[in-house]
């Protein structure tokens, strides 16, 4: 299953080399007001190893973007019982032009009072 999200940059972490591939992981927040940070995970493989390269020459802290991902989930060891971890894989990133800024959070919360 694919899913989108609309949200403004706020971090992205060095490139890690992975086996062949490369990965990078950048967080986006949505603006909601609670669970607005998500974070997402950009690996390739050896044959496509410039689109992690490049990530950072055409997306910065403080785009507003789409994020196209899929859920991927995987045993941590095959032979363990119930050991398994998800991340949300990005195959996708669109800057997403005339996206009003996020207001800041004590506009969205109405100024810190949780509702519980």
């Amino acid at each position: 299953m694919e899913y989108k999200v609309r949200g403004v940059i706020k971090s992205i972490s060095p490139i890690e080399s992975v086996g062949a591939g490369k990965k990078l992981s950048f967080r986006i927040d949505t603006g909601e007001k609670f669970n607005n940070l998500i974070e997402f995970e950009l690996y390739k493989g050896a044959e496509y190893l410039s689109h992690v390269e490049k990530f950072g020459e055409y997306n910065k802290v403080g785009d507003n973007v789409e994020v196209e991902f899929n859920l991927r989930t995987y045993n941590w060891k095959p032979e363990a019982e119930n050991k398994i971890f998800t991340s949300l894989s990005c195959w996708k990133v669109e800057k997403v032009s005339g996206a009003a800024p996020l207001p800041l959070q004590d506009e969205v919360d109405g100024g810190g009072d949780l509702p519980f």
